[in-house]
């Protein structure tokens, strides 16, 4: 492991923080974080965090954990942030195939052992983090004692006409080697970043204006941080992932699920379809909230937190 850079500050902790560069087993560099000291003894928590996000993003959320007596770690997926990059335009939204996060969540494993972080773990994942995080829960059963999932990306929501098309498009595109190319719309997110893209009040992510506003001096400030759009071949297999994940019985596993009344990005009834066949799962709507919980209001985020924070004690003890 190499150190690698952090930037932290507009999320003070009062445990140590530390960022490294590690290799997944494919060869992929990423950056990973960590949040610990030896009083920290709770368990720890794998906040996997959505499309286009980076550490920085979620750091509030790991400092939040912290003070229930947990470490935490989180991570920069492939092709975000600054791990490696997958194409030549730094701002596309790529993926190579959709099972490759797992490479990814192992190297979060291997790294946690490393460096002995506290058990048991948990899983605290956010959009496309809940699909990495899902599959992660049947790939490696045994690693973690519950989850809990925000704005959960385990369907896109389409119309049946729209999904043939995506379907079509999206495929031919990735079969034919053009997959790195730009999916339909969002053409400022082409250029720029999310939140760089759109003013606040047409924005999907929080109505919280403060943390939209952080949102964007992490942009304006750091753009290397920065992912912009989906690719065809991103989107083809996120398609293909969640069409899998969908036909999987839910896991044995105590976890909670959240999402905004007001999400428009994700498919409700996929995560309605999922939770309410989950022994021991629970779904929660947030009235007024979008999108990105992790980035809503104060109150919204520290009830998350706080309910997160019982779920995971109740499973150390």
């Amino acid at each position: 492991m190499k150190t690698a850079s952090l930037y932290l500050a507009d999320a003070p902790t009062a445990i140590s923080a530390a960022a490294f560069s590690i290799k997944a087993s494919d060869g992929v560099q990423l950056r990973v974080a960590a949040w610990s000291n030896p009083s920290v003894k709770a368990g720890t928590v794998f906040i996997l965090p959505g499309r286009t996000d980076y550490i920085e993003k979620v750091a509030h959320i790991a400092s939040a954990v912290a003070e229930y007596g947990f470490a935490a770690v989180a991570i920069d997926w492939r092709g975000q942030g600054l791990s490696d990059r997958l194409t030549k335009d730094r701002l596309a939204s790529h993926v190579e195939r959709f099972s490759d996060y797992q490479h990814d969540v192992s190297a979060m494993v291997e790294f946690a052992e490393v460096l002995s972080l506290p058990r048991p773990w948990f899983i605290l994942a956010y959009s496309m983090g809940a699909t990495i995080g899902l599959r992660a829960l049947y790939e490696m059963p045994h690693q973690f004692s519950a989850a809990i999932f925000t704005g959960a990306l385990w369907d896109i929501p389409l119309t049946a006409i729209e999904r043939l098309g995506a379907w079509a498009i999206t495929s031919a595109f990735t079969l034919s080697g053009n997959g790195s190319t730009f999916a339909p719309g969002n053409i400022p997110q082409r250029s720029q970043s999310y939140v760089q893209s759109v003013p606040f009040d047409g924005n999907r992510l929080t109505t919280d204006p403060q943390m939209f506003e952080r949102l964007l001096r992490q942009a304006n400030r750091h753009p290397e941080l920065s992912t912009g759009a989906p690719t065809m071949q991103w989107v083809y297999e996120a398609l293909k992932e969640c069409r899998s994940l969908r036909l999987l019985p839910p896991p044995r596993i105590r976890c909670k699920s959240y999402l905004g009344e007001d999400d428009h990005v994700v498919s409700l009834r996929a995560i309605k379809r999922r939770m309410e066949n989950w022994l021991g799962g629970d779904l929660q709507m947030i009235p007024g909230a979008r999108h990105d919980l992790f980035s809503e209001k104060p109150a919204i985020r520290n009830m998350i937190v706080e309910e997160a924070a019982a779920l995971f004690l109740g499973r150390s003890k």
